[in-house]
């Protein structure tokens, strides 16, 4: 059994294991115990996931800077970079549409009990999400300091940084290639660090479902079992139309892309963090056969821009909130639907690194469109199985954006670097 198969076992274990013994909690002890161990244990999480937010972006600037410097030229730059937006907005549209058509068939909405909701856990996340403003997203995106950017992990932001810092490293030419040797080297070490941290892995998947089950008990997961369940066919149908167009470009190689990804899909899902895979899919499509320059540069965009999980997300739980609160304004209405999902499509940009972002998200865009705040209480504590599904997806659109516009490129090696690792 290779080590990453050891892992995925291990997570799920973890996973089932947390379930127990948030059950035995919950039905053993007094609220206030089952409070302090919820967030006790919670701290499992915490721990895991500082770790790889602690890696992330030293990782994402050598591989984004290193991946233009590879690329050679602005006009490849400009090339691949095209291609993949064109990839990621199309996706973006198909996954929120999708999500429109299915939440308004089945309504899963309609008929909730609207009267337990978390109102603390909602207030704490209005204050993240004041209003959405054209001038909180330019904030977003451009940064007035590359330390504060890597400070506090806005993605974005060092992804605009990188770009820049790249493309003046690509003019500098032989003068250049010193830093870039450096910052090649420095991605390793932070790739070799990765596969520490990933160790604690499940004690975070623990914690996490430990703590959840715990505090809301096994009803949590009957109550919102049809809202999970069709947000899951929902995804089905979205992976069914990206495997679909997978196989169109990548043809007899698809199902090995799939094997290749199915530990940082795994991992992805029980995180719920698509960060945390980011170092893992790296090192994988690279192994799959994509060049690592294409790799570097395609995959921490898609993070920015190719959320194809969250998107659909986003229109699932802003419709749920509007048929449970029976706003017809929104839910009669299809072209106020359509100017919700492209306001979806500019907000959502850079919230890969945060967890629990497209909730943010849908608080924001939601006020602007007359949603009840509280009504993101109504899916809070499901939402971290929605994240899980959708964090996976995240995972599987990235991969295929990078093979197929690695493919493009005509950077597609047909070798698998199993006989021979090149590193």
């Amino acid at each position: 059994m290779s080590k990453t198969n050891k892992l995925t076992l291990y997570i799920f274990l973890a996973m089932l294991i947390g379930v127990g013994v948030g059950y035995w909690v919950h039905e053993s002890y007094p609220p206030d115990t089952i409070k302090s161990f919820s967030d006790n244990v919670k701290l499992l999480t915490t721990i895991f996931l500082r770790l790889v937010q602690m890696i992330i972006a030293p990782i994402v600037f050598c591989t984004l800077v290193v991946g233009i410097a590879k690329l050679g030229d602005l006009k490849t730059v400009g090339r691949v970079g095209g291609k993949a937006m064109l990839w990621f907005v199309t996706a973006s549209l198909i996954s929120l549409g999708l999500g429109l058509v299915l939440v308004s068939f089945f309504e899963p909405g309609v008929g909730v009990d609207v009267s337990n909701v978390d109102k603390a856990a909602v207030s704490d996340l209005m204050d993240k999400s004041k209003g959405f403003s054209l001038a909180k997203f330019v904030e977003h995106v451009v940064p007035k300091s590359v330390v504060e950017a890597m400070a506090t992990n806005e993605i974005l932001q060092l992804v605009v940084f990188s770009i820049f810092f790249g493309i003046a490293l690509t003019a500098l030419g032989e003068k250049g290639k010193s830093i870039i040797n450096v910052l090649d080297t420095l991605g390793h070490v932070m790739l070799k660090m990765v596969g520490y941290v990933m160790i604690v892995a499940p004690l975070g998947v623990f914690g996490a479902m430990a703590s959840a089950i715990a505090k809301n008990g096994l009803d949590i997961l009957k109550t919102f079992g049809m809202y999970v369940g069709e947000f899951y066919l929902g995804l089905l149908i979205l992976w069914l139309l990206m495997l679909i167009v997978g196989y169109i470009i990548l043809k007899k190689r698809l199902p090995h892309l799939l094997r290749r990804i199915a530990s940082p899909m795994a991992i992805a899902f029980n995180t719920a963090s698509s960060e945390a895979v980011y170092p893992k899919m790296v090192e994988e499509m690279e192994r799959f056969g994509c060049k690592d320059k294409i790799v570097s540069f395609v995959l921490p965009l898609g993070y920015s821009f190719n959320l194809d999980g969250s998107m659909m997300y986003m229109t699932f739980a802003s419709m749920f909130i509007a048929q449970a609160y029976g706003i017809t304004s929104i839910t009669g209405d299809v072209s106020q639907q359509i100017i919700m999902l492209l306001v979806f499509l500019v907000t959502s940009k850079g919230i890969a690194g945060v967890p629990r972002a497209s909730l943010v998200v849908v608080l924001a865009t939601g006020q602007m469109f007359g949603l009840p705040p509280e009504g993101v209480g109504l899916i809070l504590a499901i939402d971290v199985f929605c994240d899980m599904g959708r964090t996976m997806t995240n995972v599987l659109g990235n991969a295929l954006a990078t093979a197929a516009v690695s493919k493009w490129e005509g950077e597609l090696e047909h070798t698998d670097h199993h006989q021979h690792p090149h590193h």
